[in-house]
């Protein structure tokens, strides 16, 4: 059972070993809203992630010969180093089975904390079946990465520090995996406060405890598509689920293309770098029809290898209209590209990438193409580009993909 008991022990226990992580508050998210938005920046932890909580608290409720045996769990990466740095502090043997498509950060971190890491599977619930299968035979004690109730309990100790902190809180929106940070947080709340609303966060691409609530039993998906891989979950946990069901009110799905959004303005307004999975909950704030609430946001974790950030950030400019690409038509002549470089100038278009393709029609003298990748202000400076290449004749296109245009 989640008593308040086990989870003022657990407080005391994972104080030991975890980075103080006060609340920010965002001015930039509270004008967005029309609430007070608070973030709990679980990104700051020694290992990046919240998880070496729950991890920390489980191996504290091992007996000395479940110890022995050595500790194998499987992870996409944050209770993969959560384990790893809680077994170094212990003095245990861990084993870290992590799914082949786990970034690499991830992966080194969890080496650096002294794991034996196993790479299985595409997705964690291959990875999951195959760290069950060590275990089996090697006799490793198992340590689940949610579905575990010390597990949990550990988690949860991040209720216990919101609510000292800010007594008053209305709301705190939790990322939702496989469900141990979301169960802990969601009834130690409720324990301290029923009048808290606790809301979950899932991608819409790996929504399994969505589903699962809404067919009132535990249930797996068939497939699971989506940029945050700290909750790519199939299915949630068996032990959890009851207590999701009792203390959660609500549950939001986000689209990958919102944590994108999210995550720029996360780099800009609070200059903290976020990953996929702790981004839910800040998308989630623009789904909140509510006002004049104080909203704690749990930013679950910040694990992002460069080559994912680098990609985001260049999605995010293209969402948001600072970087795009048009394709204009003009006569094979010198001094065509100067006037067009000239008119860009004037817009104050900077220049990118250009690309010039004579055969794009059979007489070159009357059009080939050329297709410039331009940064601008956002929206309302593009369209006045865009205007002004039309006005001189150009015919823009917009590129919105490889051989595809728009108008």
């Amino acid at each position: 059972m989640l008593t308040l008991e086990k989870f003022e022990e657990a407080t005391e226990v994972v104080n030991k070993v975890t980075q103080e992580t006060k609340l920010v508050y965002s001015e930039y998210f509270s004008s967005q809203t029309g609430n007070k938005v608070y973030f709990k920046p679980e990104n700051m932890q020694y290992t990046g992630a919240y998880k070496v909580r729950g991890a920390y608290y489980k191996i504290s409720t091992l007996t000395e010969e479940e110890k022995e045996r050595g500790l194998i769990t499987a992870s996409a990466g944050n209770h993969a180093q959560g384990v790893a740095y809680a077994a170094k502090l212990a003095g245990i043997k861990a084993t870290i089975v992590m799914p082949n498509t786990t970034p690499l950060m991830k992966v080194n971190r969890t080496k650096g904390y002294g794991a034996d890491v196993v790479l299985e599977g595409d997705v964690f619930d291959e990875a999951l079946e195959h760290a069950y299968k060590l275990a089996d035979e090697h006799g490793y004690t198992f340590v689940h990465p949610f579905d575990d109730l010390d597990v949990a309990t550990g988690q949860g100790t991040i209720a216990m520090e919101i609510i000292k902190e800010l007594p008053t809180v209305d709301y705190i929106l939790v990322p939702i995996g496989g469900g141990g940070l979301c169960t802990g947080v969601a009834t130690l709340a409720k324990l301290l406060n029923p009048k808290i609303k606790v809301i979950g966060v899932e991608p819409a691409g790996a929504n399994c405890m969505q589903e699962s609530l809404r067919q009132n039993q535990v249930v797996s998906l068939p497939s699971i598509n989506t940029i945050a891989d700290g909750t790519a979950v199939k299915r949630p946990g068996e032990k959890l689920f009851p207590y999701i069901q009792e203390n959660v009110d609500d549950i939001i799905t986000i689209e990958d293309s919102e944590l994108i959004v999210a995550f720029l303005d996360m780099v800009e307004n609070h200059k903290m770098i976020v990953e996929n999975s702790g981004l839910l909950t800040v998308a989630a704030l623009k789904h909140m029809n509510v006002e004049k609430k104080k909203i704690v946001s749990i930013l679950s974790g910040g694990n992002m290898d460069v080559i994912t950030m680098a990609s985001i950030v260049q999605h995010g400019l293209i969402q948001r209209d600072r970087v795009f690409t048009v394709s204009v038509l003009l006569p094979d002549k010198p001094g065509e590209l100067a006037k067009v470089s000239t008119l860009l100038a004037k817009e104050k278009g900077n220049v990118i990438k250009l690309e010039h393709n004579q055969f794009i029609s059979i007489n070159r003298n009357a059009a080939v193409e050329l297709r410039i990748t331009l940064e601008a202000y956002g929206t309302e400076h593009k369209n006045a580009i865009v205007k002004a290449l039309n006005e001189a004749g150009y015919r823009p296109k917009l590129v919105k993909s490889k051989g595809t245009y728009s108008d």
